[in-house]
């Protein structure tokens, strides 16, 4: 069992130039950054890699989010899927503090930031709120908490999708227990489990894990003429994010000591 740390809420630091404005927890590694230009659109290209969960569920009803940062993810949801809810999840007060700066929308209808811990978060489960994609992307100053990267955590997150619903994970291969995350998802989702070096990383990957068949990753062909149809309502190039998730088919999930 991984040791357990005690979580420590960070101070989000704030740093700014004439075009970006980035989020940052310590000098190690942005958190999240914002286009002056276009505070909508998805700077960081591991986040346009995580939005091919629309390849699989292109029009999901409810989204849920684990991890906030300066919102990329929940502003770009917002503005291009105008039919989903959008409920996103951040533990630390301070980074939920900075959203006018990043251009976070304000709470309404379909859309709510929730203060709370997203590993116990998952656990709550209420009917009316399953979500069809959950993304998870809680990372602080010292990497991925222990909470957000337990099969007790994975297990939770299963049992609160909808039942087509779909998980996405943002993880970092460098990561200590990369490897232990990866068996945990594997195992938890019967194999219906596949990654996608994530754009412009050397060491993020998106995992994308769903309920139900586990043959139901689509073709290239399939993918690609699911990016042509989305195309037009989306400023992400999916067409790329397709040919990531095909390459990630031919990972090798034996060198982890995963059973297949």
């Amino acid at each position: 069992m991984p040791k357990k740390r005690k979580r420590i809420l960070n101070k989000p630091l704030v740093i700014q130039n004439e075009q970006i404005v980035s989020l940052y927890f310590d000098a190690r590694g942005v958190q999240s950054t914002m286009l002056l230009h276009d505070p909508y659109a998805l700077a960081l290209g591991y986040t346009r890699t995580m939005m091919g969960f629309l390849l699989f569920r292109p029009s999901p009803r409810r989204i849920s989010m684990i991890g906030l940062g300066g919102g990329s993810l929940a502003k770009y949801c917002y503005r291009h899927l105008p039919d989903t809810t959008i409920t996103a999840v951040e533990i630390n007060p301070q980074v939920i503090a900075l959203r006018d700066q990043f251009h976070v929308p304000r709470d309404d209808e379909r859309f709510t930031v929730i203060c709370a811990d997203g590993a116990k978060y998952v656990t709550v489960l209420v009917p009316d709120q399953r979500p069809d994609v959950l993304l998870v992307d809680g990372y602080d100053a010292d990497g991925l908490p222990a909470e957000l990267g337990s099969r007790t955590f994975y297990e939770a997150c299963r049992r609160r999708l909808s039942d087509d619903g779909m998980l996405v994970a943002n993880l970092v291969t460098d990561e200590p227990d990369f490897h232990r995350y990866l068996r945990s998802l594997r195992e938890v989702f019967a194999n219906a489990v596949t990654l996608a070096p994530s754009e412009g990383s050397q060491h993020n990957v998106t995992v994308f894990a769903w309920k139900g068949d586990t043959d139901g990753l689509p073709s290239l062909a399939v993918m690609l003429d699911r990016a042509r149809g989305l195309a037009a309502g989306h400023a992400v190039n999916l067409h790329a994010t397709a040919t990531r998730i095909e390459y990630g088919k031919r990972f090798n999930w034996n060198r982890y000591g995963q059973t297949c």
